[in-house]
């Protein structure tokens, strides 16, 4: 509390105006939560008000430091308390708004608070409360730089995370100390099963690459008026039971995510991890630094709110976005999943298309006889939610409620539609009709792996590993784990020749519409192309022989002029002998 006998006037209105300012800004930040998480338009214009508050309170403090620190005995750790506000701040823009800028923005705020040691003395003011405060900042730096893929500075912050969570929980002995163990753990196997192969430098160093699109792995196309649609909102959904997650991203979510964003504008040639050395800050924050002694306004005198411009609507003509919209449920419930789809229906422009990609442990059927197949062969599992079973169901056959099955999904094939379903159940949306003539295509995984792959399962799905990075899914079937960066670059560019031949057979061979109004996009264009190399390897792997083994496609794909061609088919051989696994792949005869 402060006491404001023996201020003068001038500092009692400091004090008094300080006090307003972080007031409103806690106000407005703890209503960030009740904001509907689906919808454009309806939490701009509270974000602009956080944002705006923000900006006031910052360049108030660094105003008026001297007042503050005497008068009102302003410390360090809550400057870097306002800071880490910043930062979520951003990081929440950037989880509304898929725009990686914003990543980077909340990257340089934590690095900050990092880097001039804010948190320092939270161990000294003897509250267990701002050690918990300097934990989550912690993890929430953690995820960031997850995102960014900046895994050295990652592995470094599980280091001091570690030893902060031993002081916590030797100082207070608190109630929560088995949660904290667990996030750390959760951390550290999240990290493990994302290096499933390692690229060597030289010096024998992991050299960790970034996955996100850029204009040197954009892949090539011929284009024609067909192919008339952008990819504009996207569901990622994630419901493994086993597989590994840190937060609320499952490993597969993970990569999907990674998958489906542009490299930010200013860092296109962004091909390795560039984490800064421990205790070096970037020079300059953008926008703004937190310059003079750590203290100035981030976004300098015009304020820090992100420009919404990338995300807004000027009338009814949709502005360009970098990055289509997504959103992320990690094990939703069936009334979450529908919210949000629906969401991202209304929300679609014109000439847009939806995507959703499902990770999902199946949900299997035990009826006989197949009536209805939107239905009867099940689908993916939802979470429960506590929510009350029908206790007579297996009586008398109740469908399981629980469920996501393809019939859920028709009502949005209304509308260009885009369906990966990561599964072992995933065949059983291959009969999702065609009943409003828009372009609708699915993408199914394997519902099988051969048994020496099985124990990896919970280390991320083998089908969304070739969707993200096909030559990291090429080695690792081939059982390589580790492989130096030249032989990488080199083995790129046969995945970059074959991605191109595909490209070329893909606009020129007998194909489904839906597929050439689809293939204009960047993302679903690298998707279907990813997905033809995926098929073609596993095709011609020895260990993969069963149909069980191999994704499939709704509408199919042609064979001949497309899966099975020699072409692409030789490539895929050139690159095992280039890597000297030739013999884990079957010569083009015995193929069946």
């Amino acid at each position: 509390m402060v006491i404001m006998a023996g201020m003068a006037d001038h500092e009692r209105k400091i004090v008094i105006e300080f006090c307003h300012l972080l007031e409103k800004s806690k106000q407005l930040f703890n209503g960030l939560r009740d904001l509907p998480q689906y919808g454009h338009k309806q939490w701009q214009a509270y974000f602009g008000r956080t944002f705006d508050i923000y900006t006031k309170l910052w360049k108030f403090q660094l105003q008026h430091r001297q007042v503050l620190d005497t008068k009102y005995g302003l410390k360090r750790w809550q400057i870097g308390e306002i800071a880490s506000k910043i930062g979520q701040l951003y990081y929440h823009y950037y989880l509304r708004t898929s725009e990686t800028n914003y990543l980077n923005e909340a990257f340089s705020f934590y690095a900050a608070i990092r880097g001039r040691a804010y948190y320092s003395r939270a161990s000294k003011e003897d509250r267990s409360d701002l050690m918990v405060k300097k934990l989550r900042y912690y993890a929430r730096f953690i995820v960031v730089c997850l995102l960014l893929k900046k895994m050295k500075l990652v592995k470094d912050l599980v280091t001091e995370l570690d030893k902060q969570i031993v002081d916590y929980t030797s100082t207070y002995e608190p109630d929560d100390q088995l949660e904290w163990s667990l996030v750390l753990e959760e951390i550290k196997s999240f990290t493990k099963a994302d290096e499933i192969v390692s690229v060597l430098h030289p010096d024998s160093n992991k050299i960790v690459l970034s996955h996100r699109l850029s204009p040197l792995t954009t892949p090539p196309v011929e284009r024609s008026p067909m192919m008339n649609l952008t990819l504009q909102e996207i569901l990622i959904v994630g419901n493994c039971n086993d597989q590994v997650k840190f937060s609320e991203l499952t490993m597969d979510m993970f990569r999907m995510l990674q998958t489906l964003e542009r490299e930010p504008q200013d860092d296109f040639n962004h091909i390795y991890d560039a984490s800064p050395a421990p205790g070096r800050v970037p020079l300059a924050l953008t926008p703004g630094c937190l310059q003079d002694k750590g203290y100035s306004l981030p976004g300098g005198a015009k304020g820090m709110y992100p420009l919404v411009s990338s995300c807004q609507e000027n009338g009814d003509r949709p502005i360009k976005r970098e990055n289509p919209h997504k959103y992320m449920l990690y094990k939703p419930t069936f009334s979450q999943i529908m919210v949000f789809l629906a969401s991202g229906f209304k929300e679609m422009p014109p000439s847009g298309a939806l995507m959703m990609y499902i990770s999902a442990d199946g949900c299997f059927s035990s009826m006989k006889h197949c009536e209805d197949m939107g239905y009867d062969l099940g689908g993916v599992l939802t979470s429960s939610k506590k929510e009350l079973d029908h206790p007579n169901k297996k009586a008398i056959q109740l469908k399981e409620m629980h469920c996501l099955y393809p019939g859920d999904l028709y009502p949005f094939t209304r509308k260009p539609f885009f369906i990966i379903v990561d599964s072992d159940n995933s065949f059983v949306f291959q009969h999702i009709p065609h009943y409003f003539g828009q372009p609708l295509v699915i993408l199914m995984s394997p519902q099988d792996v051969p048994s020496a792959f099985q124990d990896q399962q919970h280390n991320g799905s083998l089908f969304t590993l070739f969707l993200h990075s096909p030559l990291t899914a090429f080695c690792f079937i081939c059982n390589l784990h580790n492989i130096p960066y030249h032989l990488w670059e080199r083995c790129q560019s046969f995945i970059d020749r074959f991605v191109t031949e595909a490209s070329r057979l893909f606009t020129r061979c007998r194909i489904d519409t839906s597929y050439l109004q689809f293939f204009g996009d960047d993302f679903l264009r690298l998707l279907l192309l990813r997905y033809v190399f995926c098929d073609v390897v596993l095709h011609l792997h020895r260990s993969f022989k069963g149909h069980q083994f191999r994704p499939r496609c709704q509408p199919p794909l042609p064979d001949g002029d497309l899966l099975v061609h020699p072409a692409l088919q030789r490539m895929v051989l050139d690159l095992a002998s280039h890597l000297e696994v030739r013999g884990h792949f079957m010569e083009t005869n015995e193929v069946d």
